[in-house]
């Protein structure tokens, strides 16, 4: 038995906007039943373009519910640029928490609500937000490599066990896990590879002033107090 807050069992025992809107000016079908969970999201725009109302149908557990629930009340009376920088931690924030196993619910919310949007803009998802993009990891729940990278850079995800929380890979047979670990080591590697070229980078934009105080201050802080200890100055 997962141990739900009260948030989380408001929305799964009293759902919000349980069903479909009638014409529907986006619709958006994430997951599959095979796979233990799907989500069918559909929104309508008002005379203003922002969501005017928004339902929900699910497959899923009361987490799937409850997370659905509270997307369709956390994008009423957002415009699309608004609803498109929603995430799970958004829907997170509104139900309180979620068991660790239980975070990819929260995940397929808002990857429903990007379909929804793109199918309203008659657009292709972009890369790394269709599921089935990029080289597939997880034949069991049909996980691809870029979903993983995605998931992994928006929660800080470092191990494999963390992804499997949160979008379900290598949680049947388990035999993509090595996989799923060796790609988020490979990630995390490029951070750090990329993480001194953007001191660099940031360095050069300086204006000349700001520059010449950076460097009077590394001759302060590292390089005379090693000449004093010499007997020596700069």
């Amino acid at each position: 038995m997962w141990n739900y807050n009260k948030k989380v069992m408001d929305h799964f025992l009293n759902p919000r906007n349980v069903g479909e809107v009638e014409n529907p000016d986006g619709i958006g079908e994430v997951g599959n039943i095979s796979c233990g969970d799907a989500l069918k999201f559909t929104f309508k725009l008002d005379e203003n373009g922002r969501i005017a109302e928004a339902k929900f149908k699910t497959f899923g557990c009361a987490s799937a519910i409850a997370s659905s629930s509270a997307l369709t009340e956390l994008v009423k009376g957002m415009t699309l640029e608004e609803a498109a920088k929603v995430t799970n931690n958004d829907i997170i924030k509104i139900l309180g928490d979620l068991p660790e196993e239980k975070m990819h619910c929260s995940v397929m919310g808002m990857e429903a609500l990007q379909a929804a949007i793109a199918d309203y803009k008659g657009e292709v998802l972009e890369e790394g937000i269709d599921e089935h993009d990029g080289v597939l990891v997880c034949k069991c729940f049909g996980v691809t490599d870029t979903k993983i990278r995605r998931v992994a850079l928006e929660n800080d995800l470092h191990k494999a066990s963390d992804i499997t929380h949160y979008c379900k890979a290598g949680g049947a047979c388990g035999f993509c896990l090595d996989k799923i670990q060796e790609i988020l080591d490979d990630l995390h590697n490029e951070k750090k590879v990329e993480a001194p070229k953007t001191v660099e980078n940031s360095f050069e934009k300086l204006p000349f002033v700001q520059k010449v105080m950076k460097i009077q201050e590394i001759i302060d802080r590292e390089i005379k107090p090693l000449l004093e200890q010499d007997g020596g100055s700069i």
